[in-house]
């Protein structure tokens, strides 16, 4: 299966490459749905999709908005841009922009959003006759349900799931929540996450008889545990899934990082389970409490008791240069000091979760100091593990 992640922007997208996706999804400023994501220029996007092919991997861009008539102004040349770099597809939600990208643009390959919410094989099939060469399918749906979507459209169409991160108690994310409360348009990617906030909610006539539980805090009756997948693999391999997708456009490189990786090493030992360790490894990103969402048809619900995102570990360091052995030149992202224990992030199974205590601290001008403390400034640490640029220090 293609493991697919997130590339917000172009730090993230060599995150993800570094950790071993094989593929990527991003957007250029317009036609997204993460209008407040760093995203791409013109030129950021083209050496994206250089890169990318000169290491046999693929771009997806995205044009999922949900589009009104004033929204394809300027799309047809966007379209001959991203036909000239040679983007592997575009991913959209719309049935209008889908037509407008087969009609203006036949060359291009289309991925189906997963807002287009296909839930069942008529949709899909429809799609297909379209043009789509991909489904993405609404995250409502179960494993039996995905298995007879795959049996009934052609063997060449590809069907993607997503398989982490933050889930949408709207219908595959056609939310208008933000849209009413705030004015800011979800389906044209600026959604607030209004879902997230603490709410008190009480039917009138029937005031001790709605079953929603609230403490001192409020209710959380919109807010989704996030979705993870990733002892679930091979069930998804055996249905017939060819694409699994991390969602985390908007999250940090290190989210990125950490949950590409553990996917990466996933994938490549199935049909062998993965190892409580590497489970744990999803522990020290960001997250909601986890939740395998609609595919056993679970009884628990997937929302959650309040809106806090926990994680075990914090990103310190990015190594900027191949350790040689004697010490390694890192760019700190958070403050830490003489006598403090990093522990490794790689894609190099033999060294992840490898520890360095720091022993010395040599700043950008050549004096020794006792704390990194200047965010992004370039340091030298002693290290004798193999560590390659990409890598990453965590605490």
């Amino acid at each position: 299966m293609e493991l697919l992640a997130p590339a917000g922007n172009y730090e993230k997208f060599l995150t993800a490459l570094h950790f071993g996706a094989d593929a990527f999804y991003m957007a250029g400023g317009r036609f997204g749905l993460r209008a407040f994501a760093g995203n791409f220029t013109d030129k950021e996007m083209e050496s994206a999709v250089k890169l990318a092919h000169e290491n046999h991997k693929k771009i997806y861009v995205t044009l999922n908005i949900i589009a009104k008539d004033k929204d394809f102004d300027g799309m047809k040349e966007y379209l001959d841009f991203l036909v000239k770099i040679k983007v592997d597809a575009v991913i959209v939600a719309d049935i209008g922009v889908l037509m407008f990208v087969r009609k203006n643009a036949p060359s291009l390959p289309v991925h189906v959003s997963t807002q287009a919410n296909i839930i069942n094989s008529y949709s899909a099939n429809l799609m297909a006759e379209l043009g789509a060469k991909r489904l993405i399918l609404a995250r409502e749906l179960s494993l039996k349900e995905i298995a007879e979507i795959r049996k009934t459209v052609p063997k060449d169409i590809e069907i993607e799931v997503f398989v982490h991160g933050a889930m949408c108690m709207a219908y595959s994310g056609r939310c208008l929540l933000s849209n009413y409360l705030t004015g800011r348009d979800s389906n044209h990617g600026e959604c607030v996450q209004a879902c997230r906030w603490k709410y008190y909610v009480r039917e009138v006539s029937r005031d001790d008889e709605l079953e929603v539980q609230e403490d001192k805090n409020g209710t959380y009756i919109f807010n989704s545990k996030d979705l993870n997948m990733l002892e679930h693999l091979q069930d998804l391999k055996d249905i017939g899934v060819d694409s699994v997708k991390i969602e985390g456009r908007m999250k940090s490189s290190y989210y990125v990082a950490t949950v590409v990786n553990a996917y990466r090493q996933a994938i490549d030992m199935l049909p062998k389970k993965p190892s409580k360790e590497l489970c744990a490894e999803l522990e020290k990103a960001s997250h909601r409490m986890y939740t395998t969402g609609f595919y056993y048809e679970e009884k628990d619900k997937q929302f959650l008791e309040n809106s806090s995102p926990v994680q075990e570990s914090e990103f310190m360091a990015l190594v900027t240069q191949d350790c040689d052995g004697k010490e390694v030149e890192v760019e700190m992202r958070n403050k830490f000091s003489i006598g403090d224990v990093l522990e490794v992030l790689s894609p190099n199974i033999k060294i992840l979760n490898k520890k360095i205590t720091i022993e010395k601290i040599t700043n950008s001008q050549g004096m020794e100091v006792d704390s990194a403390k200047v965010v992004q400034e370039k340091i030298k640490i002693p290290c004798k593990l193999p560590l390659k640029v990409g890598d990453i220090l965590r605490k």
